[in-house]
């Protein structure tokens, strides 16, 4: 794992996907990932995109957002369509690329709560529809992952990370019904838990407040991905026993937005500063700290986006030369 370093969450600003794809390449070698560029419309966001992936559940557009459909129509085909030429040039740019890749989707409970029945609220509302959207996700995702390989010969391993920005409000019943004047049941632990496990071991992603480490941890996901600005110390028990297992932090310390980035040195001391509380070893640092962007980059600038990858990149080597810096003293 020492070698992934840094890497990004998933999106980027423009829709020239080659460009992002060479630039995802240079600036994150140790784990570059496929990138995701919303600005292309319908199909691009992460919703539309996942939903692209999803086997016999179709979706489309209504005023009120993606909701499932009877058939593929006009949507779903732009959605898949994207996709599609993303994983060409993938191919075109990474054909002779060897080592780990990332691939980032909407994870199902997030999925879940942006998605609407056929006629009625959300597929979240309904247990059953969730435990379908779930297993058709898997597939379509474990498909995904196979034609990735076999295009890209020299992958040694997929990361697969699941984006999971709703999954606090799940768990604490406050995502809104598709009305909007109420609030869905709140869904027990135990099913979040079984449906994370049809998904081998992924990374979870959340950048929302409230991340339920315990049950990730319980549910055996490969690592977690948060923005260190939203850690708080009564959580750092939790997250000290997700280290403690052995998973993979992915730490969020450079914004997702425009900002004046500091040295090197500033950009890793969250880090740093977190490891040295929760009392580890910082030989182990650099090998179960991977540092990437607070979150996706879509409403950064081009220049920014390329600014906050290599910053997490050079933020790394940081880790890996000197692991006790910053550490001696309080």
């Amino acid at each position: 794992m020492s070698t992934w370093e840094a890497t990004g969450i998933g999106s980027h600003p423009g829709e020239n996907h080659l460009e992002t794809i060479r630039l995802v390449f240079g600036e994150v070698p140790g784990l570059p990932y496929l990138p995701e560029l919303p600005a292309r419309g319908v199909g691009a966001d992460m919703i539309g995109r996942t939903a692209a992936l999803l086997v016999d559940l179709p979706v489309e557009v209504q005023p009120s957002g993606w909701r499932l459909s009877d058939r593929p129509g006009r949507d779903h085909r732009r959605a898949v369509d994207h996709l599609r030429r993303d994983i060409d040039g993938l191919e075109e740019i990474g054909h002779d690329y060897s080592g780990p890749l990332k691939l980032q989707v909407c994870g199902p409970w997030t999925l879940a709560g942006a998605i609407e029945l056929k006629f009625g609220d959300k597929i979240l509302s309904d247990a059953g529809a969730v435990r379908d959207l779930t297993a058709s996700l898997a597939q379509g995702l474990a498909d995904h992952c196979a034609e990735v390989r076999r295009r890209l010969p020299g992958v040694s391993e997929i990361v697969v990370q699941l984006d999971e920005p709703g999954l606090p409000g799940v768990l604490a019943g406050t995502v809104p019904t598709a009305s909007g004047f109420g609030r869905l049941a709140a869904v027990e632990e135990w099913r979040v838990e079984e449906s994370l496990r049809l998904f081998g071991d992924p990374v979870v992603h959340c950048c929302a407040p409230g991340v339920p480490y315990d049950l990730l941890r319980r549910a055996g996901v490969r690592g977690v991905s948060v923005d260190a600005a939203l850690l708080r110390r009564k959580e750092e028990d939790a997250l000290g026993e997700i280290v403690e297992a052995g998973m993979a932090l992915f730490l969020g310390v450079v914004p997702g937005r425009d900002v004046r980035l500091p040295d090197a040195g500033a950009v890793a001391k969250p880090a740093v500063e977190l490891w040295r509380r929760l009392g580890f070893d910082p030989e182990r640092l650099a090998g179960q700290v991977v540092l990437t962007p607070a979150c996706g980059l879509a409403g950064a600038s081009p220049q920014y986006a390329r600014a906050a990858l290599a910053a997490c990149r050079k933020a790394a080597q940081v880790l890996k030369e000197d692991p006790a810096s910053g550490m001696q003293g309080g």
